[in-house]
């Protein structure tokens, strides 16, 4: 977000002086948008996976069974595998590069060259760190066994799956499934900007993992304001109620 007014105001110097086309802003500025809004919508993205309680009596002598989902996001893991495989990618280069200053071995200065943003062997390793750790972490944050051990104690059930193991690997398969997609949305979020400067030789860096950090804050900012908002509405129901209820007495 520091970075953001310097790029925008580079982009608008380069156009001024005739090193870049209008017609590039203009695709540049609706490209970054349009990526603003895949981001959201795959963010906000979830498998509703329903669930089944047991039937209970009613008030009324009748019997009526409780439903609800449970919601599977389609990128469990958030923005932590871009940032740790650029992490890991900025290590190597890091240390060759600090090498290659001190030495003339044409070595080091070929790794150096090969590992630098953009180009294709950066790229394929950057996203196949991305899928790897994509991968990784899910599994840390979310156990199938053990949601279908919880399911089972509270007498909750998939329908048509049978409680206990059969369950787990049916979250497990869709999680699977999930993950798979995640992980080319978040490949293909972070790999644009790395094509792009390939490419389009664009003078400025747009990170694609720094816009995937801006909009999940910024998401989560605004549903805890929502959140607190909505807390605040339901205190001030309650304390209308509470005084209706004290005068009728």
């Amino acid at each position: 977000m520091a970075e953001l007014p310097g790029t925008l105001a580079q982009a608008f110097e380069l156009t001024r002086t005739g090193q870049m086309n209008v017609p590039i802003l203009l695709a540049m500025l609706t490209g970054a948008a349009a990526l603003i809004w895949f981001i959201v919508y795959c963010e906000r993205a979830q498998r509703r996976i329903v669930i089944q309680y047991p039937k209970r009596q009613q008030r009324g002598g009748g019997m009526q069974g409780e439903q609800s989902h449970l919601p599977m996001k389609l990128n469990v893991a958030g923005v932590i595998p871009p940032i740790f495989a650029s992490s890991l990618l900025l290590m190597p280069l890091t240390v060759a590069g600090m090498s290659a200053q001190n030495s003339d071995n044409e070595i080091l200065l070929t790794v150096t060259s090969l590992l630098s943003p953009g180009q294709p062997i950066y790229i394929a390793l950057y996203i196949a760190l991305i899928v790897f750790f994509c991968f990784f972490y899910t599994a840390i944050q979310f156990n199938p066994e053990d949601t279908a051990d919880n399911l089972k104690k509270n007498g909750g059930f998939v329908p048509g799956i049978r409680p206990g193991t059969r369950t787990a690997e049916y979250l497990d398969y869709v999680l699977t499934r999930l993950t798979v997609i995640g992980s080319a949305y978040l490949s293909i979020v972070c790999a644009i900007p790395e094509f792009l400067i390939s490419s389009a030789a664009i003078p400025f860096y747009l990170g694609g993992t720094s816009l995937l950090i801006v909009v999940n804050v910024t998401m989560d900012t605004v549903s805890q304001i929502h959140s607190h908002l909505m807390a605040q509405q339901y205190e001030g129901l309650l304390k209308k109620a509470r005084l209706k209820g004290g005068r009728k007495r």
